[in-house]
């Protein structure tokens, strides 16, 4: 079977079922309410928020990012099934916005991840915000929204900017530091189940 006569209908079904992970920091998070509720409603779209990355296909990323906050940033995105896309929303998230001059405001996101859709404004509106889903929408459906792609083309620049950033072997830092709490977790659910046996 010629799976690229189905790509047309697969393009849509995906552009109508997008389930969205989202990173707010700061003022970013303030438009996602009303966005999602009543007013604006977003889920007639096909959209559902959903907290776990390895079965959201949209990054919705809002706010200012910080060292601190990229690297959680890249983590989510790399645990993203593919393909998957991402939406800068704000100014500060595209540049760094008010923060543009503060020692830890990351000034350019789309050095560190690929962006697909860029929607300017301090903060913007749920209009803006739909009108940037809407262009994601028909970038998937023409098969544009390509950055997942990108990022594997380009993973040695993407990761050598990591890098330089957070510095070499920063990954295994930073599993290092969850790997004793996530043991001891285990060893916790460990005992529970033979309390109960």
């Amino acid at each position: 079977m010629d799976w690229k006569l189905w790509e047309p209908l697969i393009e849509f079904a995906r552009k109508r079922s997008l389930w969205i992970v989202s990173f707010c920091t700061g003022c970013g998070g303030i438009e996602m309410p009303p966005l999602m509720t009543s007013r604006y409603d977003l889920e007639r779209f096909g959209m559902m928020p959903n907290p776990a990355p390895r079965m959201a296909d949209l990054f919705l990323i809002t706010g200012y990012v910080t060292p601190k906050t990229l690297k959680r940033i890249i983590i989510t995105y790399e645990m993203q099934p593919d393909p998957k896309y991402v939406i800068a929303h704000g100014s500060c998230t595209i540049n760094g916005g008010i923060y543009w001059d503060a020692y830890n405001a990351i000034k350019r996101l789309d050095a560190y991840i690929p962006v697909d859709v860029y929607i300017a404004g301090c903060m913007p509106r749920p209009e803006s915000v739909m009108e940037g889903i809407n262009k994601m929408m028909e970038m998937i459906e023409n098969g544009t929204a390509d950055s997942w792609k990108r990022y594997k083309e380009n993973y040695e620049w993407y990761k050598k900017n990591q890098d330089e950033l957070f510095g070499e072997g920063w990954r295994e830092r930073e599993a290092k530091r969850w790997l004793p709490w996530i043991m001891d977790d285990l060893k916790r659910v460990e005992k529970e189940r033979e309390k109960n046996d």
